[in-house]
């Protein structure tokens, strides 16, 4: 951490690692924390005191009252599920409106923007890509065609911009055929979300964040999803809708490169995925449903079964390169206590030729692994890394060599306590 910089923490293989367990854990060091990407599709699960809260679009870094939030400009936000996430945290003794300020440049997701997204899904066929039907994709999708509505539209003649895109997004489902649904309900508390939301302070928040920095204040930039899910970088067509990797900070936030300080990348001890498309890694065996159940892999926010494998050493290495990454934090080491062996995919094949660089298209590709023997052992209870067996300090020097890459925290629960710095 230094002061004046943007430490970056980011989700480095498909998402889903505990990024917001591990922002609330670093709160207390930072002045500002900031979401510079996503939307209601990412739940950061953060457990404490015996409570457990999901997030959606709120940064982790709400439950510290002297820290400023920030949802910054890359994201999208939909009214009513921002409402009924920030209600929740109140209900809990939490005074939002004092401390979490929001991009007047983000952008809006309609309801209808929702109804899209499920039309288009539909459209696909067997080619669904495994949205969350959250409107995240046709959200992005206007913003890139400059002709979305953004949050400070709400203070300006806001009942006529809204009308004029629905009215747009209804002749589109209407041309495709697609009218069985009804938004009347939905659409009435996504304007008392509206309304709502011109409680916050609505800002120029890349103005606030750059106006912090120079006052030698250092912020927290948390990111959404995985590297593997960049729009750009990722496994495409199967990705978000945004910049998930560091580059996206900058975008995301109004900050420039040279305000970057450290890149820390999280990651699972194995891996997992959610949704349609390629995963080398994945098993189809009781092993992967063993990881699934110790590991509880559910989606925060859809439920949805969490695709399981061990951990791939292509993907990591292509995210560390792409983000810059200066320190990895490894989570739920613990999901592997019990197994006597442990493998990790170091290359993929296919066709009889190998590689160890992440390919164009990864559908077809075979893991190839390496075997390393498991600890066999307990690891909850502990709260130093003087406790760790041989084999999981095997394990851990293991993966730094082949990424040439510290492993400074490691995270033996889902307890905010159940965090070991190294």
């Amino acid at each position: 951490m230094t002061k004046g910089k943007v430490d970056a923490l980011l989700g480095i293989v498909f998402g889903d690692e505990g990024k917001g367990k591990v922002v609330d854990v670093f709160t207390p060091r930072y002045d500002v924390v900031a979401r510079f990407a996503g939307g209601p599709n990412a739940g950061h699960t953060i457990i404490f005191e015996g409570k457990k809260f999901v997030l959606r679009s709120i940064p982790s870094g709400i439950f510290d009252e002297g820290k400023l939030n920030i949802i910054g400009n890359g994201c999208v936000i939909a009214p009513d599920l921002f409402a009924a996430e920030a209600h929740e945290l109140e209900a809990a003794g939490y005074d939002l409106k004092s401390r979490l300020h929001i991009s007047k440049r983000a952008h809006l997701i309609l309801p209808t923007h929702r109804v899209l997204d499920r039309a288009y899904e539909a459209a696909k066929g067997k080619n669904k890509v495994g949205t969350t039907g959250k409107g995240i994709g046709p959200t992005y999708s206007e913003k890139a065609s400059r002709t979305g509505l953004r949050v400070g539209d709400i203070l300006d003649n806001f009942q006529e911009k809204y009308n004029a895109l629905k009215a747009r997004h209804m002749q589109i489902l209407s041309d495709m055929h697609y009218t069985d649904f009804d938004i009347t309900e939905e659409e009435k508390l996504w304007m008392e979300g509206v309304e709502y939301l011109r409680q916050f302070p609505l800002t120029d928040t890349e103005i606030e964040i750059n106006r912090a920095l120079e006052a030698g204040k250092n912020v927290l930039a948390e990111g959404a999803q995985g590297t593997m899910l960049d729009i750009d970088h990722g496994t495409y067509p199967f990705v978000s809708s945004s910049s998930t990797v560091c580059g996206g900070v900058c975008t995301g936030l109004g900050v420039a490169p040279n305000r970057i300080g450290e890149v820390f990348g999280i990651f699972k001890a194995y891996s997992t995925r959610v949704g349609a498309g390629p995963f080398p890694v994945e098993l189809f065996d009781e092993t992967g449903d063993l990881i699934r159940e110790v590991g509880h892999e559910y989606g925060a926010v859809t439920g949805r079964n969490r695709r399981c494998g061990w951990l791939d050493l292509v993907a990591l290495k292509y995210a560390i390169m792409l983000n810059g990454v200066t320190q990895l934090i490894m989570m739920k080491s613990d999901v592997l206590d019990g197994f006597d062996t442990i493998r990790v995919c170091t290359a993929y094949e296919k066709d009889g030729v190998q590689t160890t660089d992440m390919p164009y298209d990864t559908e077809g590709w075979k893991a190839v692994y390496e075997d390393l023997p498991g600890w066999k052992t307990d690891l909850t209870q502990m709260t130093s890394e003087q406790q760790f067996p041989l084999q999981l300090r095997d394990y851990i020097s293991y993966i730094e060599k082949e990424t040439a890459t510290p492993i400074t925290i490691v995270s033996v629960g889902p307890d905010r306590a159940q965090t070991i710095m190294r």
